[in-house]
């Protein structure tokens, strides 16, 4: 049983109580008219004295508001305010706490879940939060068909579940029960250790199934690159949370208000949110230091140290990140592990990190942060070699090298790459130091980049990272490597069934070391190169007494604390 504990009363105090423009100084006008506005029409929100509409920039529009067909930062910011799920995570940790779930029971084989869940919860449309409402939510999931079941729509699913019912052999999740209004059984056809900490995601919030049904969430159309969203996911979101969803003018701003009648109670001094898109990171300092936007996440390295010293809350999250260099195998030349050992050495990580990332950040030897379970010291690594590189390139059969198409987002910063161009300019000038000359092919990042990287075959080499969502290994190596993906383009048996067989295992003594030598059969492989765990950055205006800093952004913005 996960009982209701002090981490619980802490959560429910919390409870969740709650673009770029083509020149900057015509932006600055336009959003500070905007903001006088939205702050006037606000105004009257809050605790006394406070103003309670709180404008923060984000770096790109959400790729979707429905949250489980998402897998982006931008679409799970938003939905932390509008859904819960069964599970939360304990502030300022990555570790699972009971959230509309009140607690649990699991059984001695692993494949037995039983939630007793809060009661008198309503979703924003009025009907009941119940344990039908979450029997429902598991089932469609699980009944995802067509594009549905895309990475590019239900990647978390997919990622951590495994499979759906047009497969249920290979699926994990099997059937849920509503034994009571307050109890619901979900029942695994195979044990997942991370099972419980895994709903914490965004992706698996509860939704209203009238809503889902009344907007038609699951009338997915277009294609596994190019997927439409559904009138559902473009505007009537619909969750238990302590924010609604009023408004979303895409390009420019996304706008939430504060659900009167949410079931944590409290008194949140935040009542408005105004999500504002600023995709340049110099537009969002630059607004943050007119007094525009009260804040931003993912502050440019350059910027941290003189914000702080004008006065401005610099707020810094603990490493829960990895940014890698993807290696797309059905490229011929990619295909060679020679050569994807080549490109390894070619990289000096130590200079990326100085001249590109935030102070902080660590060099990364593998893709799980040193406090992940299985992190493995002694794994093989490519130290700065450009030699080396050369060496096997000729092994290879390329002794002038070769080149190879490069894509990295544009327009976006990410918690594990805040300078996405300037990480391409750093590492394409080391590669052709070894003779391997890159085509850029920039995208913009949502929906194109990753819909064009993660759903496609179509890319080379390419950026992409990952947050960490909750504590446990399989969340990073499980979600990357577990299965053949559009991403890497390999197949790899012995790898896929090592990490089915640990993401089994219930206990840290057997678990570590199957993931120890999961990371260091990773290595050899050389699937990507694990380059940094960048330590990000938010900066807030001085009105900011307090911000529920998380390292995997669970941060609600009922928490936040104003001073006027």
């Amino acid at each position: 049983m996960f009982p209701a504990d002090s981490v619980r009363k802490g959560r429910s105090a919390k409870k969740r109580a709650s673009a770029l423009t083509a020149g900057l100084a015509l932006s600055a006008l336009v959003l500070a008219g905007c903001a006088q506005s939205d702050r006037e029409e606000g105004a009257d929100g809050g605790s006394e004295g406070v103003d309670g509409t709180f404008v923060f920039a984000a770096s790109s529009d959400p790729k979707s508001l429905d949250p489980a067909f998402a897998s982006d930062g931008e679409s799970f910011r938003v939905s932390r305010q509008i859904f819960e799920g069964l599970v939360g995570v304990k502030p300022g940790t990555a570790d699972p706490a009971p959230l509309l779930a009140k607690s649990w029971e699991t059984s001695e084989d692993g494949m037995t879940y039983t939630f007793e869940l809060e009661e008198g919860v309503k979703f924003h449309d009025g009907t009941d939060f119940n344990a039908e409402a979450v029997c429902a939510n598991f089932e469609r999931w699980y009944n995802f068909s067509g594009i549905q079941q895309a990475e590019s729509q239900a990647y978390y699913y997919g990622m951590l579940f495994k499979g759906f019912s047009d497969n249920p052999e290979a699926a994990t999740y099997k059937s849920c029960d509503a034994t009571s209004d307050s109890e619901a059984v979900v029942t695994l056809n195979k044990p997942f250790a991370g099972f419980v900490a895994a709903l914490s995601l965004p992706a698996f919030s509860m939704q209203s199934p009238d809503a889902l049904e009344e907007f038609g969430a699951n009338n997915s159309s277009g294609t596994a690159e190019e997927p439409e969203l559904t009138e559902y996911a473009k505007g009537h979101p619909t969750g238990t949370g302590p924010y609604k969803f009023d408004g979303w003018d895409v390009g420019n701003q996304l706008t939430l208000s504060l659900n009167d009648d949410y079931w944590g109670g409290g008194e949140p001094q935040v009542t408005d949110i105004i999500f504002r898109v600023i995709d340049d990171p110099q537009a969002r300092r630059q607004s943050l230091e007119s007094g525009d936007i009260d804040g931003y996440d993912l502050v440019a390295p350059a910027d941290t140290e003189s914000l702080a010293d004008a006065g401005f809350k610099v707020i810094p999250r603990d490493p829960f990140t990895i940014l890698y260099l993807g290696m797309n195998q059905q490229v011929p030349e990619l295909a060679d592990p020679k050569v994807r050992q080549a490109i390894s050495y070619a990289i000096d990580k130590e200079a990326l990190v100085s001249q590109t990332l935030p102070e902080g950040t660590k060099v990364a030897t593998q893709f799980i942060p040193d406090v992940v379970n299985g992190y493995n010291e002694d794994v093989t690594t490519y130290d700065y070699d450009p030699e080396k590189a050369k060496s096997l390139l000729a092994e290879a059969g390329y002794p002038d090298g070769f080149t190879v198409d490069f894509n990295y987002p544009t327009g976006v910063s990410r918690p594990y790459m805040p300078t996405p161009e300037q990480v391409f300019t750093n590492l394409s000038a080391q590669l052709a130091e070894v003779g391997i000359k890159v085509n850029p092919q920039p995208n913009k990042w949502s929906p194109d980049y990753l819909d064009r990287v993660q759903a496609g075959s179509d890319h080379g080499l390419h950026l992409l990272g990952w947050t960490g969502d909750y504590n446990d290994t399989d969340n990073f190596v499980g979600v990357f490597f577990g299965q053949n993906k559009p991403e890497f383009g390999f197949d790899n048996p012995e790898i896929f069934a090592a990490l089915e067989k640990a993401r089994q295992v219930s206990t840290l003594e057997e678990q570590t070391p199957l993931y120890e030598q999961i990371n260091e059969d990773i290595a050899e492989f050389v699937p990507a190169v694990p380059l940094a765990h960048p330590a990000p950055s938010l900066a807030f205006s001085e009105r900011v007494e307090s911000y529920p800093a998380s390292p995997v952004n669970d941060e609600v913005f009922s928490d936040i604390k104003l001073t006027k």
